[in-house]
């Protein structure tokens, strides 16, 4: 077995491996970037960019379809459907060889091809054929899908977003398990490309919504376009000839059986971390079996590994994998001087139709952590001016801040635009500026972002400024 001894091994490729491995770079040139599979970033690959190339001809379609109000007229609409996944992967393989041009400007004796699996705190093992002892050792190797057993009855009907994009034509029918980020978007996508589409969820939870009133109103919405179900009984699934048979309750609670052309299971993603041998390790691993760390170091314990990306299974975002990749390779690469990273204020988009935003905290934690303490404003877009002039008026937005200073404190938004909006209102959280510093920006006329306008002069009316406020209010900020 072949030996090397290095500063740093970096175990995964992937975003925040890639962000590792340049930061430890400028503290050392004895590293190693170890990676099993391919390379190319789970957004590129299977992720962000293939979805977003989808949702773009679904919304090709969905506008051709619907130019009747505006006095225009589109005849026979037709979709190719191996057409639309020509250009998805085509415009895929594009973006994913960008990322392989990237990885191969690094120093060929930087890259290990291989799986490493931990012998101890410091020896990683490389397919059973090379052994690195490492000073430090940064984990970035992303996470898989992960679904109920129940699933693998589909056989080979059964997708995830990991193999979804591989398909050469879009379906005839599709049965779509999890109504979160990925189901939403690729199930409403699918749908208003002529796919027969079904959304079945469990426990009604909808994308990231957490407040219950937008909660309710996004189902309706979603169900005028496609069947969805968040709390749906199922009872078989099962591989037929011709595709997947499902059977399930109906709103009416009468048992119902159908067959889809295929099963695309979007119940969620899990760390790859079970096949590292952490066992072999003094790692301290949390309830679900990850490695606990810091979140502003990215250290585990011992402290000389540490974690970064979807692997820690925290922030599952890329812009978060990007930074958190800065972190630890740095950390790593200059250890033990190690030093706490910037974390940027929390942001989230769901690109659906109406867009889903969600911006520091939540209704439900600020229940938690300053029940009493903050205000609400909203607005309602259906009479918004500019989005009903683009027959885009759906969707509410909800604004919140801390009682007593006025300090913004959270959003969160189902509605128009809303990947815009929630970009201002996560630079105006990181700058800790109050709802009335916030009106005194400027709102061009007329625009989508005049509706959040009209939420902060809500918030602003409901606020109750200066020393009488409850004790404590000013400890349930966002870095509180």
């Amino acid at each position: 077995m072949k030996t090397r001894h290095v500063d740093v091994a970096i175990i995964g490729s992937g975003t925040s491996g890639m962000g590792a491995y340049r930061a430890a770079r400028e503290y050392t040139d004895s590293l190693v970037l170890i990676e099993g599979g391919e390379y190319g970033t789970t957004c590129a690959r299977v992720g962000c960019m293939p979805s977003k190339l989808l949702i773009a001809a679904a919304e090709a379609a969905h506008h051709a379809r619907h130019t009747q109000p505006f006095g225009v007229t589109v005849e026979d609409v037709h979709i190719d459907g191996k057409a639309v996944m020509n250009r998805v992967q085509s415009e895929r393989n594009r973006f994913v060889g960008f990322v392989q041009e990237a990885i191969e400007e690094f120093k060929p004796e930087h890259k290990i091809k291989g799986y490493a699996r931990f012998k101890d705190d410091h020896t990683l093992i490389i397919d059973n054929h090379i052994e690195i002892t490492a000073k430090r050792i940064v984990i970035a190797t992303g996470s898989s899908p992960v679904y109920p057993p129940i699933f693998a009855e589909a056989g080979n009907r059964l997708l995830t977003n990991d193999n979804l994009f591989e398909l050469s034509d879009l379906p005839e029918s599709i049965v779509v398990f999890g109504p979160g980020v990925i189901g939403l978007e690729l199930g409403q996508a699918l749908s208003r490309l002529g796919v027969k589409v079904k959304v079945f969820g469990l426990g009604g939870a909808i994308a990231t919504l957490r407040d219950p009133e937008i909660k309710t109103y996004a189902e309706k919405a979603f169900n005028e376009e496609f069947y969805l179900d968040v709390d749906a009984q199922v009872s078989t699934i099962r591989k037929v000839n011709d595709g997947v048979e499902v059977t399930y309750q109906d709103r009416s609670g009468k048992d119902t059986t159908e067959v889809f052309s295929y099963l695309l299971a979007a119940t969620g993603r899990k760390p790859n971390v079970d096949k590292l041998g952490l066992e072999n390790t003094t790692v301290q691993l949390d309830k679900r079996g990850g490695p606990v760390f810091d979140h502003y170091t990215m250290q585990t314990t011992p402290d000389h590994i540490f974690i970064a990306g979807d692997v820690n299974n925290e922030l599952t975002l890329l812009h978060e994998a990007a930074d958190e990749g800065r972190i630890a390779g740095s950390n790593a690469g200059r250890y033990p001087d190690v030093r706490a990273g910037l974390r940027r204020a929390p942001l989230g988009i769901v690109f659906t139709e109406p867009q889903i935003a969600n911006i520091g905290l939540s209704l439900p934690e600020l229940e938690t952590r300053c029940a009493g303490c903050y205000a609400v404003g909203e607005v309602n877009f259906e009479g918004q001016g500019r989005s009903r002039v683009m027959r885009k008026n759906k969707g509410i937005l909800k604004v919140y801040a801390e009682q007593g200073s006025g300090l913004f404190l959270g959003a969160e938004m189902f509605g128009p635009a809303a990947e815009h909006i929630g970009h201002l209102l996560a630079w105006a959280l990181q700058q800790r500026l109050t709802i009335s510093k916030m009106l005194e920006m400027p709102f061009y006329h007329p625009v989508i972002e005049e509706g959040l306008r009209t939420a902060l002069r809500d918030l602003n009316a409901k606020l109750h400024l200066g020393p009488k406020m409850i004790k404590g209010c000013l400890d349930c900020g966002p870095g509180a």
